[in-house]
């Protein structure tokens, strides 16, 4: 089944857990991803508060594969700032391969925050943040014209 963002604004928590859960790592992506946060999923606030993010605070996430990093789109300018280091690794969440942002050894803002991705299909990848090992939330990053 072929997803859209708006679908995923609209999921519970347990329908995006398990779709994070069966999905497959896919490749490292490359180029600029448009980001879209989830937060109080499957309700009627989700797309507000995920378009007030969008706005102001984080507009996705530009990878390079080559180099294994990403830089973050924020605040309403679009600045490319906050790096990770971007590889395969194991979930937090269910121990099954999945594409680790890591920022522990990139970021003296976001140490503490580890994202992980899977595909979920063309272009389109469902995310999980974590703050050290807690789970916080959910976000989908989005490549144009795929």
């Amino acid at each position: 089944m072929a997803y859209t963002v708006p679908q995923l604004l609209s999921m519970s928590q347990k329908e995006l857990d398990d779709l994070f859960s069966a999905s497959e790592p896919g490749d490292i992506p490359n180029g600029p991803a448009n980001g879209t946060a989830i937060i109080a999923p499957g309700t009627t606030y989700s797309a507000e508060i995920a378009e007030f993010i969008n706005h102001f605070a984080w507009q996705g996430k530009t990878f390079d594969a080559a180099s294994g990093t990403l830089r973050n789109r924020i605040l309403p300018l679009g600045i490319n700032a906050i790096i990770a280091k971007v590889y395969k690794g194991k979930s937090w969440f269910d121990g099954k391969d999945c594409i680790v942002l890591d920022y522990s050894e990139t970021s003296l803002l976001a140490h503490w925050i580890r994202d992980e991705i899977r595909v979920i299909g063309p272009g389109l990848y469902l995310g999980i943040v974590y703050w050290k090992k807690s789970k916080l939330i959910n976000f989908a990053v989005q490549f144009p014209g795929q």
